[in-house]
């Protein structure tokens, strides 16, 4: 009965956190900007940190099982 929102929680944060790095990686590959009004270097570290964050919480969550 606990598992489940465990399961849930780490699913949500893999699963951004997967995909914000995704989307990061290929903003960054094409040269176009991560976030506007923003250097585009720490725009993608500011988004790559995040990314690695919210999966690293999604693999606590999982440890939680």
């Amino acid at each position: 009965m606990e598992s489940g929102p465990a399961i849930f929680a780490g699913m949500v944060f893999c699963l951004f956190g997967a995909g914000l790095l995704v989307w990061t990686a290929t903003r960054a590959r094409q040269r176009r900007p991560v976030a506007q009004g923003v250097s585009p270097i720490a725009s993608a570290t500011a988004a790559g940190l995040a990314a690695m964050i919210s999966l690293a919480l999604g693999a606590w969550c999982f440890t939680r099982l």
